[in-house]
């Protein structure tokens, strides 16, 4: 049993015993019935408290149990609250840190309810394409108010217990406690002071109803309908909010129930789910347990004070962490100093941010010129050009003067981790960081694992990120890792597609439509034309058999490098960011389409977004295969967080097990007949053929 009892005089208290967040697993849930008929059958017990040990009440479903039997299995929540609000004795919530989900439905439950201040309450379902599904949507508008109550379960978000507000005769909490310590007593003499009264108050008895009543939830759904479009839950919510204050009590728990397993089976909650599990599995690996040993990382250096290091230094400012940055002349310094300035006053213009809070963190950047004063850094990451030679001088300068077990870091998006960790003596020390621009704003970041990188340097860097608030996902060492590797093949199959006949507008029209932020051609006049222009040109002497169009390239050899330029696949004016679709490309596009003899034709948005998301699937397959990634959720997440995958769509890997792996490979051999298409592109993974034959999918 993860749930404990004791008898306190003539009080009995069950406590939640299932770490981290006391997760109302299958045993749990037993344990609770059990105490509660252990407490009904001894005549000294007068009342009952149930309550979390550790850092949390309780944080609903237990994880471990989603998508498993166990979840269902009686008694499901729904019968724990159903014996709770059946018992002759009285039962008591005593609240503290942590109550969500299906511990706070369990909490509604209890005839009465004490909190601690500071505790996180919240309904946050929703965040998984579901809705409360234990009485959440009936019993929480009867204590809040509508109104609140919808606002809580659409949003899902987090609102401190204190904060809570009560209307007139309806509270969610009798009492709050004066602390999270004094709680267990007070609990036990509000136990004891409600033991005789009679009869025991249920949420479920309490009125529910809006004075505006249909007006009000019909703006509500145009609300909802605007900010969340592709997202089918929200509008559930409001559906099963308003059933409350329509219907009775049993009979809205009806209408919950069959939205809640509606809303299981759609793909966007699958989706949900999948990325929810996948974010917490991302900072697992494999081979190195969670217990592995970490080094003090107190003191950081970043090398480079352009775009990506200041970015770069932002974050570690933001945590409390002192930074030291260096620059080989004082006017990049001065430069780079003054972009982290400017970032930091925008967001104290806007509110977001404290004039103190921006002043603690300029006070922990220091700046220099002389690699000897990095002596003392606990980690270094170096942000400098993307050329081998370049990181090699970096490296050794950084051999020279760092102190013994201080890690370093490279923040490469494509170069060889083990061939830079070379240039040092110490390559268990060396580990690939990258991090994506704008490196202050992006989630995402690749941690690049060397032959040689120590496992207690994997696990202070993923421990740091997330210290930093990032999603670190550990690639092995190859070309491009996981995110850039993947996205050449995406990047090549748009550029086949402008030869066959569609236009930079029509392709990012359709990625944008499937959910995309940005399609291949906007992106690249973001990252810079330049970036892939370089990539290409080391490929013709690397692998000489991989086949591009020659368009990227023309264009480049215009200088419309993007964005930075003021030109790229799409024209832009000084100051904006829109793309405006420009004749001088589509113009060279189809002068490049006469000197190959090619004739246009048709290209549907249903085939682009296919060639090019299949693209991605496919490599990520290989990437799989060669142990690059260790799990097809690290490759979703890399995808999600990095690149502007549609998260209602879990990520490539998922999104082609929701495809079905069989018609991926069918539409696959298609694209192979295109004689204009590289025949040797479209030939499936090892591995997404065994799979599809099997009928089974990447997780």
């Amino acid at each position: 049993m993860s749930a404990q009892y004791q008898v306190h005089g003539d009080v009995a208290v069950i406590t939640l015993a299932n770490p981290p967040v006391n997760g109302l697993g299958l045993a749990t849930r037993q344990g609770i019935v059990d105490g509660l008929n252990r407490a009904q059958q001894d005549a000294a017990v007068k009342s009952i408290v149930i309550t979390g040990a550790g850092g949390a009440f309780s944080g609903g479903a237990d994880i471990k149990e989603f998508g498993t039997d166990k979840s269902m299995q009686e008694p499901n929540l729904h019968s724990v609250i159903a014996a709770i609000e059946n018992s002759p004795k009285p039962v008591v919530a005593a609240i503290h840190s942590v109550c969500m989900g299906g511990g706070l439905e369990l909490a509604l439950g209890c005839h009465y309810r004490l909190a601690a201040p500071g505790c996180s309450v919240a309904l946050p379902e929703v965040k998984l394409g579901l809705l409360p599904g234990a009485g959440g949507t009936q019993r929480l508008p009867r204590v809040v108010g509508v109104e609140p109550a919808l606002n809580m379960i659409v949003s899902g978000e987090t609102v401190k217990s204190e904060l809570i507000g009560f209307i007139p005769g309806q509270k969610l909490f009798d009492k709050m406690a004066a602390s999270a310590e004094a709680l267990p007593e007070e609990a036990l003499a509000f136990a004891r002071s409600v033991a005789d009264t009679r009869p025991l108050p249920l949420v479920r008895n309490l009125p529910c109803k809006h004075p505006q009543g249909d007006a009000y939830f019909q703006f509500a759904r145009n609300m909802v309908k605007g900010m969340s479009k592709n997202y089918p839950a929200p509008a559930k919510c409001v559906d099963a909010v308003e059933a409350a204050t329509k219907r009775k009590f049993a009979d809205g728990l009806l209408v919950e129930r069959e939205l809640f397993i509606n809303l299981m089976w759609t793909p966007e909650s699958r989706a949900l789910r999948h990325l929810f599990m996948a974010e917490r599995a991302a900072s697992k690996i494999p081979d190195v347990p969670s217990d592995t040993p970490k080094r003090d990382v107190k003191s950081i250096g970043v090398i480079g004070a352009g775009t990506m290091g200041g970015g770069i230094a932002m974050n570690f400012l933001n945590a409390g962490i002192p930074v030291k940055m260096l620059e080989m002349k004082q006017d990049a310094l001065d430069r780079g100093l003054s972009t982290i300035k400017k970032n930091y006053e925008a967001q104290v213009k806007k509110g977001k941010l404290k004039q103190d809070k921006y002043e603690q963190r300029m006070a922990l950047l220091t700046t220099t010129l002389d690699y000897a004063d990095l002596k003392d850094a606990d980690l270094v990451i170096e942000a400098v050009f993307e050329e081998i030679g370049v990181k090699e001088t970096v490296f050794k300068q950084l051999d020279a003067v760092c102190k013994q077990g201080a890690i370093l870091a490279s923040n490469t998006s494509t170069l060889d981790v083990d061939k830079i960790a070379s240039f040092t003596k110490r390559p268990q020390d060396v580990v690939g960081m990258h991090f994506f621009s704008p490196a202050n704003v992006m989630r995402l970041l690749e941690v690049v694992r060397g032959k040689e990188t120590a496992k207690d340097v994997l696990a202070t860097v993923m421990a740091l990120a997330k210290k930093i608030k990032k999603t670190a996902v550990v690639s092995g060492v190859c070309d491009g890792f996981i995110g850039n590797r993947m996205i050449e093949r995406y990047s090549q199959q748009a550029g086949f597609l402008l030869d066959e006949g569609a236009t930079p507008q029509q392709v990012d029209k359709a990625l944008e439509k499937f959910g995309m932020a940005m399609g291949p051609f906007r992106m690249g006049d973001l990252a810079g034309n330049d970036i892939g222009w370089a990539i290409r040109k080391r490929r013709a002497l690397e692998r000489p058999d991989m086949k591009y169009s020659r368009t990227a390239d023309k264009l480049c050899e215009l200088g419309r490098y993007g964005q930075k330029t003021g030109a790229g696949w799409y024209d832009y004016q000084a100051g904006k960011r829109d793309a405006i679709p420009s004749d001088l490309v589509n113009k060279m596009i189809e002068d490049h389409r006469k000197e190959l003899g090619i004739t246009p034709r048709k290209i549907s948005d249903e085939e682009i977004v296919q060639r090019l998301v299949y693209a991605l699937v496919n490599e990520g397959a290989h990437i799989l295969e060669d142990g690059i990634a260790s799990k097809s959720g690290d490759i979703d997440m890399v995808y999600l967080t990095g690149y502007g995958f549609p998260i209602y769509r879990g990520g490539p890997m998922h999104y082609a097990g929701e495809q079905g792996l069989f018609n991926l490979v069918q539409a696959m051999n298609r694209f192979a007949q295109n004689p204009r298409d590289d025949q040797a592109f479209w030939q499936p993974a090892p591995l997404l053929a065994k799979l599809a034959a099997e009928g089974k999918t990447f997780s």
